[in-house]
């Protein structure tokens, strides 16, 4: 699912009034309609719905929406804002004049100056119409006073759009959370918006949904992205089924250099993700302590030993494999960091992308000059903690992703930034976010067998940027079946590396959906 700009979203509008014959008022009316069916949804019609609309496109939606709340049996109280007496845009003004024309006892409350501010209810529903997603700049102060009001009132509240006050991408100048409307449920209108997706905005915009009102689905498919939702039915198009005469060897040979003493259960969780994921082989280097650890917990796996009995002093390159993965455990003694500046010198006089997470990069942050030696379209696996050591302390999510995007492009390499909205970005600057995980994720070593899903993947054949693509989601789903099993809080790294196979199984087995956009 592509995730637009303001500007690319008035150009389908644009485009579906154009050529398909509708309306810019029929449209409106579409997103009122959507809207009200899910208020009628969720709260009975004796609930007391408070309306607050401005005089933009978004006030023009929250009036359809009244209109169809009344129309189902509902008594709005519609606030109505027009300061100055003379801002309507001419879809709100027509909204209005739509409502007023069904419905002559609706009463609107237009207010032309802000310095009454209604008083609200707990057990009240507030419809957010103020200011949608277009907006670029700070509230003015006697908006930031309303927005406080309604957060601080404890009533359930209804965003249109994008929550008033939020930023639809980049919110590094948006001063303060408090001017900003929390919403109970966002309605999105048939994109989500990036804001949507950093961790800081998530309390923000509350539980968001999609509102489909049949823009133009050709228009769609040709907007050009840079953002886009990663779902089921995308992974499901990638993924590639097995011939039936293939054998070990048509799905490659993985390396994963992970472990140390203590230390040993990380390159398991990375091996069983690996195995679990696809490899035709696996083949495990770690320190000579986990030679009987591994023979015996991941028999599937081949066992190369170090020469150091603690710690990796070397990577073993004389054999040939189909990807390499390192860092799972591996710790940053000096020894270590030495092998892994000697395998990143090795594979990018090669041109060998590498899975490079957990401790190879906290090797990195310790000699920051290795960075410099990064293979090209290696993928960097880290969290934020990782991501900040090597790259800079970083203030947000938002801020993350936007020096990903930078380093990416000018290092030609791919990060995968996990988090609850798990993001892929690539070189070109395209950013692939993650749809699918839970917070039972949230444990250790989970990370570790997202390393070894993706190096499955690149040892199958995919590029490094659809491997990673494929393995955030394939482990997000993952995670998603051992809570069923197991709960929120009961689910180990162990689970998600068990449930690897079961999760590419459901994604190819769905019923396949025409890509749309």
């Amino acid at each position: 699912m592509k995730i637009l700009s303001p500007q690319e979203i008035n150009e389908i509008f644009n485009y579906t009034i154009k050529h398909d014959g509708v309306s810019m008022s029929e449209l409106v009316n579409r997103v009122g309609e959507g809207v009200a069916d899910e208020i009628a949804r969720r709260w009975d019609k004796d609930t007391k719905i408070v309306v607050f609309a401005g005089w933009e496109t978004k006030g023009a939606y929250a009036l359809a929406t009244v209109k169809h709340l009344m129309r189902k049996g509902f008594n709005p109280v519609v606030h109505l804002y027009n300061i100055g007496g003379k801002r309507l845009q001419p879809e709100t003004a027509a909204a209005k004049r739509f409502l007023l024309e069904e419905f002559s006892d609706c009463k609107v409350n237009e207010i032309t100056g802000i310095s009454e501010i209604p008083q609200l209810q707990a057990d009240s529903v507030v419809l957010d119409g103020l200011f949608g997603a277009n907006l670029d700049r700070q509230l003015p102060r006697s908006f930031s006073m309303l927005i406080r009001v309604i957060n601080e009132s404890g009533a359930k509240i209804v965003s249109i759009e994008i929550p008033s006050g939020l930023f639809s991408q980049w919110n590094v100048n948006n001063a303060s959370v408090r001017d900003i409307i929390h919403a109970t449920v966002t309605m999105a209108i048939e994109f989500p918006c990036l804001s949507y997706f950093m961790n800081e905005n998530v309390p923000i915009v509350g539980e968001w949904r999609i509102l489909h009102i049949g823009l133009n689905r050709e228009a769609i498919r040709k907007a050009a992205f840079s953002f886009y939702l990663l779902t089921a039915n995308d992974i499901h198009h990638i993924l590639r089924p097995r011939d039936i005469t293939s054998s070990k060897a048509d799905y490659g040979s993985s390396l994963i250099c992970a472990g140390s003493y203590g230390m040993m259960g990380a390159a398991q969780l990375a091996a069983r993700g690996c195995l679990r994921a696809g490899a035709g082989k696996v083949f495990v280097q770690s320190p000579r302590c986990g030679y009987e650890i591994m023979q015996t917990a991941v028999p599937s796996a081949m066992f190369i030993p170090d020469a150091n009995d603690t710690v990796l002093t070397r990577v073993h390159t004389d054999r040939q494999y189909n990807s390499i993965a390192i860092g799972p455990g591996i710790g940053t003694s000096e020894v270590t960091i030495n092998a892994v500046e000697n395998l990143l010198k090795y594979a990018r006089s090669k041109r060998i992308p590498l899975v490079l997470d957990a401790d190879a990069l906290n090797c990195i942050a310790e000699r920051p000059l290795m960075k410099n030696y990064i293979p090209p379209l290696s993928v960097l696996t880290p969290h934020a903690g990782e991501f900040d050591r090597i790259f800079g302390e970083q203030s947000s999510c938002e801020s993350r992703l936007r020096k990903a995007i930078e380093e990416a492009e000018r290092q030609n390499i791919i990060f995968v930034l996990k988090g609850r909205f798990t993001a892929v970005v690539r070189p070109d600057g395209k950013v692939h976010i993650n749809s699918s995980g839970t917070p039972a994720l949230a444990t250790p070593g989970s990370g570790d067998v997202l390393t070894g899903v993706i190096s499955a993947l690149i040892a199958q054949g995919y590029s490094p940027e659809t491997a990673s693509i494929i393995g955030v989601y394939v482990h997000g789903m993952a995670g998603e079946i051992s809570e069923e099993t197991h709960g929120t809080y009961g689910v180990t790294a162990d689970d998600v590396a068990e449930n690897i196979g079961r999760s590419i199984k459901k994604i190819m087995d769905i019923k396949p959906i025409l890509k749309k956009g």
